[in-house]
């Protein structure tokens, strides 16, 4: 992975419009891997041009043709996931096995949109008066464009671009210009798929192409990962611009722990939730809510688990947590993690001078857990995304609800017990949009949609399944009727 990254337009790699450059650097030591163009509205024109030409046959070929394609997709990606994994563990700094994990999430959204040709069915009534149907047919809306986040380079595309095509829109993908080489390779593999030109492009640039791609008359559906401010504003200006929007956004998960809950079990999946993909990820748990007895020892059991996590590079063998995106997220979470000691936080785990040898311009932070963070803290309604876990205590179920539900976000809420009736009023009562019981981390199957609510999801139809099929298409009411004759009076 080296040179500059080139766009794949109308089927052709060609070079970016863009005079600025930006450089990809390897998380991990600091090294320079490669160089990415910063992106012009020149490069989104002429990747939506062709793309909208290419909707206008695609949409043409019957469905269970389409999904052939993906079927080929789905072997491309198995057959090269360790390539693809290498590559994203460089420019990510996740380990490779969460790389890998990736691929698996990636495949299993291919595998539900290959269900198009049922997925696309809808409903039918005969006879709504004598002698006349009415029905129901799904069309796709045109040209469709992912923004993606860094934090998961192959799998976010993934919960949109495959059900896209195969409802018969062509696709724009732009990867975070932090990230471009995993989904550039990605391509280059996909360019055995023999898709029309067109249907399949691939635009870098940071945000003079996202604001190219939210103004261009031609990409009427756009989908985004990222952070609340950024979701927000990718939101309002494409609904301005009469565009439809799935916008998700950050998150404050918390994960409520009842005093019956199994602590070996609960303990493991916390640190894993945690500190996997250090941090980086909407579904990670940031906040521990002990209630009533479970104040006593489950935070002693965390320290203590998250203290077995071992950091460093993530292409090393047994390495549990990689480094954070870049050098000014590390020191934005270290200056988060000091702010909340200042503000009366205890220090319970301090991972920010952990060393890892021969990766000392590594951007590592080490688990790190603070206890008896007040919700006046900073750092409690803040989305770290890092390796910081805060710890809370209540008294009772009631409290930890009614704490849950004052949060401006609403991605995901678990709970670990042994009680049914904790977790059924939980999940009642919880104003989140994933819900876990007794799971870590509550992120949906393929054939299930992502949820997300307040602020933590800006849209109505979200990526995944049968909301990403409804996203991707547009409903046609036909009612028809026919006579023996023409001339027939009616």
């Amino acid at each position: 992975m080296t040179g500059v990254f080139k766009n794949y337009i109308n089927g052709e790699w060609i070079e970016s419009r863009s005079p600025s450059l930006l450089d990809v650097v390897n998380p991990a030591d600091g090294r320079i891997l490669a160089r990415v163009p910063e992106g012009s509205a020149e490069d989104v024109a002429l990747a939506a041009e062709s793309a909208h030409k290419a909707y206008l046959s695609w949409r043409e070929v019957p469905a269970t043709q389409r999904i052939q394609y993906l079927f080929r997709m789905k072997q491309i990606l198995e057959k090269n996931a360790d390539e693809i994994s290498e590559i994203c563990t460089r420019e990510s700094g996740k380990t490779f096995s969460e790389s890998k994990a990736e691929i698996v999430r990636a495949v299993e959204n291919i595998e539900v949109a290959c269900g198009i040709p049922k997925l696309l069915q809808s409903e039918f009534s005969e006879d709504i008066t004598k002698g006349i149907d009415e029905f129901v047919i799904r069309q796709p809306v045109g040209v469709g464009a992912c923004i993606a986040p860094f934090n998961f380079p192959v799998m976010i595309t993934f919960w949109f671009m495959p059900y896209a095509i195969a409802c018969g829109n062509a696709y724009i993908v732009k990867p975070s210009e932090k990230v471009p080489g995993t989904m550039t390779r990605i391509f280059e593999l996909f360019e055995e798929l023999k898709l029309p030109s067109g249907v399949l492009n691939l635009v870098h640039g940071g945000k003079e192409t996202v604001d190219a791609i939210l103004n261009h008359p031609e990409i009427p559906a756009i989908s985004f990962v990222g952070s609340t401010r950024v979701a927000k504003y990718i939101y309002q200006t494409g609904v301005t611009k009469g565009k439809r929007v799935q916008a998700q956004g950050g998150a404050k998960n918390p994960v409520v722990v009842m005093g019956d809950a199994d602590p070996e079990t609960t303990v493991k999946i916390i640190a894993d939730s945690a500190f996997g993909c250090a941090g980086q990820r909407c579904l990670a748990a940031s906040i521990v809510i002990l209630v009533g007895d479970a104040s006593k020892t489950f935070a002693q059991r965390i320290v203590a688990a998250a203290m077995t996590k071992k950091t460093g590079n993530g292409l090393a063998k047994d390495i549990e947590m990689g480094p954070v995106i870049t050098r000014e997220s590390k020191d934005r979470i270290n200056g988060l993690i000091q702010k909340s000691v200042d503000d009366g936080a205890k220090l319970l785990l301090d991972g920010r001078n952990i060393r890892v040898p021969g990766f000392e311009m590594g951007n590592f932070i080490g688990p790190t857990i603070l206890g008896e963070v007040s919700p006046e803290n900073e750092i409690y309604s803040t989305e770290v995304f890092g390796p910081v876990l805060c710890i809370v205590n209540t008294e009772t179920l009631d409290e930890a609800i009614t704490l849950i539900n004052k949060s401006r976000y609403g991605n995901s809420a678990c709970i670990f017990t042994r009680s049914g009736a904790a977790a059924r009023k939980f999940r009642h009562e919880t104003l989140a949009g994933n819900i876990g019981i007794n799971i870590g981390i509550a992120a949906p199957m393929a054939f299930f949609p992502f949820s997300g609510w307040k602020d933590s999801f800006f849209g109505d139809l979200h990526g995944q399944s049968n909301h990403a099929v409804e996203f991707y298409t547009q409903t046609k009411v036909v009612i028809e009727r026919w006579h023996d004759e023409w001339t027939r009076k009616f």
